[in-house]
């Protein structure tokens, strides 16, 4: 069995670690976590240094608290800094230059490992790729409130963390800052008062009202009128504050309203005006089923949205565009193969020797799978792109037959004599057109620089599909002339028996 993976790790030479703390995190708490990483990657590079040479796998390590994006991925490079996040990356030797047999993958394994779990932390991720799309794993929840999704996003958590090969899981739910929030009782609603002009009291009482404004020289000082500042310090000053109601009379702001601790949003996402919360986890593309995840995956959160009525889910990341690219491939793939035909059949001037020549293309797809298998490599979409080259290249050697066992036909020779001495005459052509386009993709097909690793699986679908492809054409198109000669002898024989007699028996009429 060939593993398919829509779009494999493709290693890079910097691993970072992110991490995210709470919102409001001091800088100095988030500092001793990045330290701790940090230290746990020097602890790796002394590791993986030859005590004898001094060569290293791990050349540099750089770290930053209160911003992201060290390696130019997302992050908040450049953005004003916040407290609550950081970020370690180290650099490594590239995989060419690597005197050790360990890769990039194995080094962030363990390099998460030695670090474990950060307590308190939202998320830490661990990056050593590059090309990266979406998340391997994302689902979606879109929906009207937020408690709701929240409590589906978290039983999601759950279960992607009983898969086998699932980790980094996490959710974009960032919680903001504390905030206090107003309710209006009943009583107050009698009175006259609604829920702005309780607002707008407790801002002027705690926050200020502005009185005037003092010019001083080139300044402007504004003047705030507001409780003192031993009357401003907790929420017991707030239950204490006397609410003024539109009639003139005060009453006690416990009498009135209610008021609850608790933290806001951050960011509130939306798409389609929905609200929406996305649950994302990273996976080993390499020994996990992807597609039966997502299967097991989608009937789970399809019995958890059930019960909340206006909320629904879909797959994005990794799933969305492996979605669309095979849209698209479907649709390129039949224009490939109706231009093929095109320019095949106007040469050929028939619109059945055009199907001679495209046979072999299944099989080259066959040496392309086995080509894989070879290598020891996984199918993906760059193979997939090699495929398609390769329907438009491996139809040349069984061209080159079909039109030279039309030409000796021409000239008055048999079909048979034409057929048996066409993959003769022609072989030495078609070897040699195969065989240096093999030789010539020889050098991809074992680079090991990381700019070549996205071309190698494109290299081997090309390459292996024309070397198999080659030796099926010297006997499968010369034995498909000679089925549609048959064929074609065969159905004239039809026509002749049912037309020609009724013919026959007109012009005797």
């Amino acid at each position: 069995r060939v593993l398919f993976i829509f779009f494999p790790r493709v290693a890079s030479e910097t691993a970072t670690a992110s991490l995210t703390m709470p919102l409001g995190t001091a800088s100095e708490i988030t500092s001793e976590h990045v330290a701790w990483i940090a230290q746990k990657a020097e602890e790796l590079q002394e590791k993986y240094r030859d005590p004898e040479t001094g060569e290293e796998a791990i050349l540099n390590i750089m770290s930053v608290t209160g911003a992201s994006g060290l390696t130019g991925g997302r992050g908040r490079r450049g953005g004003s800094p916040t407290s609550n996040v950081g970020e370690v990356a180290m650099r490594m030797v590239p995989p060419e230059e690597r005197k050790s047999e360990i890769t990039g993958q194995q080094l962030v394994q363990e390099w998460r490992q030695m670090i474990g779990s950060i307590p308190g932390a939202e998320q830490l991720s661990f990056r050593a790729e590059i090309g990266r799309g979406g998340d391997p794993i994302n689902v979606q929840l879109s929906g009207p409130s937020f408690e709701d999704m929240a409590q589906v996003a978290g039983q999601v958590k759950e279960r992607l963390g009983t898969y086998p090969g699932v980790f980094d899981v996490s959710d974009s739910f960032e919680d903001g800052k504390q905030e206090i929030e107003l309710r209006i009782k009943p009583e107050a609603e009698a009175l006259g008062l609604s829920l702005a002009d309780l607002a707008n009291q407790a801002r002027e009482a705690f926050f200020g009202a502005e009185a005037q404004r003092i010019q001083r020289g080139r300044e402007e000082v504004r003047v705030m009128v507001r409780y003192p500042l031993d009357e401003r310090r907790s929420v017991d000053n707030l239950e204490q504050m006397q609410v003024r109601a539109p009639n003139g009379t005060e009453v006690p702001f416990s009498a009135v309203a209610d008021a609850t601790v608790g933290r806001g949003f951050s960011t509130i996402r939306r798409i389609d005006r929905n609200r929406t919360v996305s649950v994302t986890a990273d996976v080993d593309k390499e020994s996990v089923n992807m597609a039966a995840v997502e299967e097991d995956l989608s009937a789970f959160v399809n019995e958890l949205v059930a019960p909340y009525p206006g909320m629904s889910f879909s797959f994005e990341g990794e799933a969305r565009e492996r979605a669309d690219s095979f849209g698209s491939l479907r649709l390129g793939s039949v224009g490939v193969f109706f231009a093929i035909y095109s320019m095949l059949a106007i040469p050929f001037r028939s619109y059945v020797q055009p199907f001679i020549v495209m046979s072999v293309i299944p099989f080259g797809i066959v040496g392309a799978i086995l080509g894989h298998m070879i290598m020891g490599m996984s199918l993906s979409l760059m193979s997939i792109f090699g495929m398609l080259a390769l329907c438009g290249v491996v139809v040349n050697d069984s061209l080159v037959l079909v039109d030279y066992v039309n030409r000796r036909r021409r000239e008055g020779m048999s079909v048979t004599d034409a057929v048996s001495k066409a993959g003769v005459a022609r072989f030495r052509a078609i070897m040699l057109t195969s065989l240096t386009t093999f030789a010539g993709l020889i050098p991809l097909l074992f680079e090991k620089s990381t700019q070549a690793q996205f071309l190698i699986p494109m290299a081997v679908s090309l390459g292996f599909g024309i070397l198999f492809a080659t030796f099926i054409t010297l006997f499968l198109v010369p034995i498909n002339y000679l089925v549609l000669h048959d064929l074609e002898g065969a159905w004239k024989k039809i026509w002749n028996w049912e037309w020609r007699p009724k013919d026959a028996a007109t012009a005797e009429g």
